[in-house]
């Protein structure tokens, strides 16, 4: 059946329209699309608290709290009821956890120390610090309390590798100071551990910080670790060398006290007398690896805050140490 010429030209617009439509719509999906993609490679990776109440960091499914456990910890809270106390402690395989207190903010002391070093290996990560750079002690960097560098001359260099092992293994404030300098100061601390989620840890003045104004809490610095260790901070390599800073610190009189034999922890512990407090991630021989923070405030320098300290660390990796600790009495 042939057309007649007003037909053909009616189908020729269809069929001219319809190839055009199609054209068009491609294009634009192109164009829509691809300025996506390119937004979403540029922005860059910040880590914040988790919309779902089930997990920890947005990392580990949180099971059950400890209860069989709680009774123990309460009853020693009140033989210490002198104490104002906040603890968390998170088994990273079964999820189940501890929280008295984990919210509650105390005085950061030299616990602060804890995510100043993450967020140097941060930097060292995106090429914005070297290990071998050359960092000078200035005098308005030099500071009392802990620590050896405050007796060496002013002016006198550090690499920065050195420099972050002593502000860990020996709390060394001067080279505390040198880093967060060398980081960009406390403002842009501040804004990066709100990026991570933080809700507590702020820094307010340099090192020593013997008033106590830096503050954080034992939820936030279990954050920094649980962090850390999913590798969502720094890279597996980063990790590793700040776990071993970590791992190698002197003080052992707080969380390590009531660790059984073989067990290795990553800490860092913090004390102004009237505040003490300790975090780490432990490792025990049967392979089980959970977090632990805890604040004490006591009176100044009451040996029974550390006393508490240690028995609650016990008691927790007791309770660990059992082949299928009952998480709950439901």
């Amino acid at each position: 059946m042939s057309l007649t010429p007003k037909e053909n030209i009616v189908k020729l617009s269809w069929l001219v329209s319809s190839f055009l439509s199609v054209f068009l719509l491609g294009s634009t999906v192109k164009a829509a699309t691809k300025p996506v993609q390119q937004t979403l490679s540029q922005v860059p990776i910040t880590v914040s608290p988790a919309a779902d109440s089930d997990m920890f960091a947005g990392v580990v499914p949180l099971h059950s709290p400890m209860k069989v456990l709680e009774p123990q910890i309460k009853t020693l809270m009140a033989k210490y009821s002198f104490l104002q106390t906040g603890m968390f402690f998170l088994d990273l395989e079964t999820g189940n956890y501890l929280d008295i207190g984990g919210d509650r903010v105390f005085p950061a002391a030299s616990t602060i120390k804890l995510p100043i070093l993450i967020a140097f290996f941060q930097d060292l990560d995106a090429g914005k610090v070297r290990l071998d750079e050359q960092l000078t002690m200035r005098s308005d960097l030099v500071t009392n309390g802990s620590g050896i560098m405050q007796y060496e001359r002013v002016g006198k260099k550090y690499t920065a590798l050195e420099t972050v092992n002593k502000m860990i293994t020996i709390s060394d404030n001067t080279a505390t100071n040198m880093i967060i300098d060398r980081l960009g100061g406390a403002a842009k601390l501040n804004q990066r551990f709100r990026g991570w989620g933080l809700k507590d840890t702020v820094i307010r003045r340099l090192l020593a910080d013997l008033r106590g104004t830096n503050t954080t809490s034992s939820q936030d610095l279990a954050r920094v670790l649980a962090l850390v260790v999913n590798n969502k901070l720094v890279s597996p390599q980063s990790r590793e060398q700040a776990l071993d800073i970590l791992r190698h610190t002197t003080i052992h009189t707080l969380l390590p006290a009531g660790l059984g034999k073989g067990a290795v922890i990553a800490n860092k512990t913090g004390d102004i007398g009237f505040i003490i407090g300790d975090a780490g991630f432990i490792t025990m021989p049967n392979g089980k690896h959970y977090l632990a923070a805890i604040f004490v405030k006591r009176p100044y320098r009451d040996s029974r805050g550390r006393d508490f300290i240690r028995q609650v660390s016990q008691l927790v990796y007791n309770y660990l140490s059992q082949p299928n600790p009952v998480a709950s009495n439901y």
